[in-house]
């Protein structure tokens, strides 16, 4: 990704917590929200909010296109049935043009927010905590491959370095998202990549998110350092 589909990023974020009505609406997530956090070291594309309980959607849609006239966005589609737009932005020809914008109304009860300084924008936003984001990253591996029959090298990537980086997750929200027992979803979760996962998925997905560095260091040896965090981790207590 260009530095320049960044900064069309950090544009559209800051707008989006300078419109009153999002900023008091939405909550911030996914890996955009990690890295703008520092939570995370790769690149991310889109941007992910959960929308606030009772919040009216309708008018949340109306504010998006205030933004996005504003920054001189086209919206190239949108679903009819969610809040999700596909934007495309003035940039230089042979450039990347495009990102996708998704506001989800299923919020979990055990979801937990809270104000966070994101420097890279230098705005305060609401945003999910690190521990609600890592348990919904753990539980998106399951979700994508039911939903969709996929699998995508970001989601192991993000797991691996949030285990290395020693962050923790919540339990309850994997036991509300998932039914199981937090230890005996991730004793499922080693056992689904362990069988799944393919150095070819970890490429074609990684390959765009990461340094060049990053990537010839972390693509051989991804696999089986998230199996033995995975190991490691049912092992323990929680």
């Amino acid at each position: 990704m260009s530095a320049f589909h960044k900064a069309q990023l950090s544009r559209l974020m800051m707008k989006i917590a300078d419109n009153a009505f999002l900023a008091q609406n939405l909550y911030f997530k996914g890996g955009t929200c990690a890295a703008m956090s520092g939570f995370l070291d790769r690149l991310s594309v889109d941007l992910d909010f959960d929308i606030k309980t009772d919040a009216d959607k309708i008018k949340i849609h109306q504010e998006f296109y205030v933004v996005f006239k504003k920054l001189k966005f086209e919206v190239k589609s949108e679903s009819s049935k969610v809040l999700q737009f596909f934007l495309r932005y003035p940039a230089p020809p042979g450039s990347r043009n495009t990102l996708e914008i998704d506001a989800l109304g299923e919020i979990y009860k055990s979801n937990v927010y809270e104000p966070r300084y994101l420097a890279e924008i230098d705005r305060v936003v609401n945003c999910q905590s690190l521990e609600t984001m890592f348990a919904n990253k753990l539980v998106a591996v399951q979700d994508r491959w039911l939903k969709r029959k996929k699998i995508v090298g970001r989601d192991i990537y993000d797991i691996h370095h949030f285990f290395y980086r020693g962050y923790s997750y919540s339990p309850d929200l994997i036991k509300e998202r998932t039914g199981m027992e937090p230890l005996k979803y991730l004793e499922w979760l080693g056992e689904f990549i362990d069988g799944k996962l393919t150095n070819q998925i970890i490429d074609e997905d990684l390959n765009m998110l990461l340094t060049h560095e990053q990537f010839q260091n972390t693509r051989k040896s991804l696999k089986q350092e998230v199996l033995m965090f995975l190991t490691s981790r049912v092992k323990l207590p929680y």
